[in-house]
């Protein structure tokens, strides 16, 4: 019986090395839109193997339960998935990641509950997942609210939120060195509910204070954490697939935070502790929308830009998150290939923080089957505006501001933005004359080679497709 045990643990564990290929295979494939759906699938099928395998751990109790937990889990994902818009994908991807916040700080709760004589290198494991799991999830769950606008997207903050902020994360600190020092006593379980409590403070107070622009490197970073949180609690249940999906997650997440911060000429830090929603809300905004009020916009109807557009060589598409409001992604398509038939160069300029989460506006034309070949990165395409003849911009506010590079004054100077105004002629698709998500005004809208087509983006878009055709 022993060596029978023995020999499934093998099998069980060849699984893992299986699960754990087929992870890093679809992370690779990730990396590019025209393999990322592959890359998904794959990763998932990895996943699959993985829960299939340690149903038949050796010691495993509660099938059944742990059978309906699935049922019931998949039942709660899939169906919220395929029915969410493209528009409130960023609060889908901050709830899952939340949620595997809670499971692993709930998980090391139990374990340490449950498990008997504790060793010191279990406990630090038990202690670290269960902070960082509390503040993914608290953090992740102030995010989705105010990605779904349920709070204000920009900064909240009360007096001495800072020097709160440090006496709470300092005492979360001291509390887990006490827990880490006491080791398995009757007192050390009511510690880590406390503990886990503080962390849950600790990640709402941490995520208010952040300005809805930086919420794309603000999932970035709590994903990481998920992804940490996952693989301390791999260490405690001696799970292997767990150990390395949580470190691949979370290093992928750290590195594409870094990658998110770069794009902004911001650090890590200051996004955290030091979000320019604060001076967007204040001074710097103010004086800038101030200045706009006396500043004219140029208002154009859909067959006036449509001329232009028809007889132009070369024109670049810069989409934002108004598009995604719009659910205009095949209109912007339909556009496009209206463009093409007359031989004009079309391509999609894209900001690495476009949207409200990394990737989003690729996501988003990848699912209007725009071709990837057309989609150009910031660096790849922001010289290429000078020689433009026309750019539109729908729905892109903040990436496309030009105070981030001539105005030293401005919250967001020093940010990499896209160099729209160096086109010829730029027209804005936009609902109305507000600031963007950031809260900052937009000096493009006064550029006097810019002209505003004020309305719904998809109906503006499906305008503008039908005069191109008849120009």
């Amino acid at each position: 019986m022993e060596s029978f045990f023995e020999s499934r643990v093998v099998w069980i564990n060849l699984a893992y090395l299986v699960s754990a290929v087929c992870f890093i295979i679809g992370l690779k494939l990730l990396g590019s839109p025209a393999t990322a759906r592959k890359g998904n699938q794959i990763a998932a099928a990895g996943m699959a193997v993985a829960v299939i395998a340690t149903l038949f751990m050796p010691g495993m109790a509660n099938i059944v339960l742990i059978l309906v937990g699935l049922a019931i889990g998949a039942v709660l994902a899939s169906i919220p998935s395929r029915r969410v818009k493209m528009t409130a994908m960023p609060q889908m991807v901050a709830i899952f990641n939340g949620m595997g916040g809670a499971t692993a700080a709930l998980i090391s709760l139990v374990e340490f509950e449950h498990k008997v004589g504790i060793a010191r290198g279990e406990i630090i494991s038990i202690v670290l997942g269960l902070i960082i799991g509390s503040i993914s999830f608290s953090g992740s769950m102030v995010a989705f609210g105010k990605l779904q606008e349920l709070i204000s997207g920009r900064p909240i903050y009360y007096p001495s939120q800072r020097q709160i902020n440090v006496v709470i994360g300092i005492a979360v600190l001291v509390l887990a060195l006490v827990i880490i020092l006491l080791g398995q006593t009757a007192l050390t379980l009511p510690l880590l509910v406390i503990l886990f409590l503080g962390a849950l403070v600790l990640g709402v107070l941490t995520v208010l204070p952040i300005g809805g622009a930086d919420m794309p490197v603000v999932i970035a970073v709590l994903n990481s954490m998920t992804g940490v949180a996952a693989a301390l609690t791999g260490f405690v249940l001696n799970n292997q697939a767990l150990i390395i999906a949580g470190i691949l997650v979370g290093a992928s997440g750290a590195f594409l935070t870094l990658l998110m911060a770069r794009a902004m000429n911001r650090s890590v830090s200051n996004v955290l502790f030091g979000a320019w929603g604060a001076h967007a809300a204040g001074g710097g905004a103010g004086g800038a929308a101030d200045a706009a009020e006396a500043l004219p916009m140029r208002e154009v109807t859909a067959e006036d830009a449509a001329v232009p557009l028809a007889y132009a060589e070369k024109v670049v598409i810069v989409p934002g998150y108004g598009l995604a409001v719009a659910q205009a992604q095949h209109a912007v398509r339909e556009l496009a290939e209206s463009l093409q038939d007359r031989g004009v160069d079309v391509r999609y300029a894209i900001h690495p923080v476009a949207g409200r989460m990394p990737g989003h506006m690729n996501v988003l034309l990848a699912e209007a089957n725009v071709p990837y070949d057309e989609l150009y990165e910031m660096e790849q395409i922001n010289d290429d505006f000078a020689n433009t003849d026309v750019a539109i911009v729908v729905g892109a506010n903040d990436v496309t501001n030009p105070a981030a590079r001539d105005d030293p004054n401005s919250p967001i100077y020093g940010m990499p933005i896209l160099n729209v105004d160096q086109a010829k002629q730029i027209y804005v698709l936009k609902r109305g004359r507000g600031a963007g998500f950031a809260g900052i005004e937009n000096m493009l809208f006064h550029n006097p080679k810019t002209a505003m087509l004020f309305g719904d983006a998809k109906d503006s878009l499906s305008k503008l497709t039908t005069a191109v055709r008849e120009a």
